[in-house]
């Protein structure tokens, strides 16, 4: 049984994303002192994304529920996007997006009661990726590195004009798909072949590795 569950905790570890912060809140969320234990060692420890503390001990029903939570939102995003599964590596990433999905459309918000673009994109960004982006959508988008659309990578950020200007900003997660603070629907995925986004769209871009912060040291 404990080779099973090993085998599963190490394959969820293998898609968690880079967001140093997540995951060290999935390992603080499974760390227990009772009942059984699965030994975690130095093969996972030598991960190059993982950082763990060789020889410490994490309880078998926590690391089963871990998996099973990994698994479903895979299902659930392979669902929306339309892909395989197994392409939906980045743990860290969709746990954000389904953490904050539906949440309603507020201008000039910033929590679950109401958030705006650029305010979603700032903290995904900041919370899955590590950057430090500014406030707004015109500020985000002077901030990055215009990039062609087939050069597109999941992460960046895709602006579109929709009132005038640079109005709107989402983040894209591949297969033509981006997450955003839709104003009707709150945070939910679009595809940029819609047509509304589609005739909006202005460029992509991507964050600088110089905007770069510690997400669990950030203030």
């Amino acid at each position: 049984m404990q080779k099973l569950i090993y085998g599963a905790l190490v394959g969820c570890f293998l898609i968690v994303g880079n967001s140093q912060k997540a995951q060290a809140q999935l390992l603080s969320s499974f760390t227990n002192s009772s009942s059984s234990f699965v030994f975690i060692d130095k093969a996972i420890t030598n991960l190059p994304s993982i950082k763990l503390v060789s020889n410490r001990l994490y309880n078998s029903n926590a690391a089963m529920i871990l998996t099973e939570k990994c698994k479903a939102i895979q299902f659930k995003y392979a669902q929306i996007l339309d892909r395989e599964i197994e392409a939906i590596a980045n743990i860290s990433l969709f746990s954000f997006v389904d953490e904050w999905w539906r949440t309603r459309y507020r201008y000039g918000g910033t929590t679950k009661k109401g958030i705006d673009c650029s305010a979603f994109t700032r903290l995904l960004q900041e919370e899955v990726y590590g950057f430090e982006l500014p406030r707004t959508a015109r500020e985000q988008y002077a901030a990055c590195e215009k990039i062609a659309d087939e050069d597109m990578m999941e992460g960046d950020l895709v602006f579109f004009n929709t009132r005038g200007g640079v109005s709107h900003v989402g983040v894209y997660v591949g297969g033509g798909y981006f997450v955003h603070a839709s104003s009707s629907q709150g945070i939910t995925i679009d595809n940029l072949d819609n047509s509304y986004y589609k005739k909006r769209f202005i460029s992509a871009g991507r964050v600088e590795e110089g905007e770069r912060i510690d997400p669990i040291n950030a203030g």
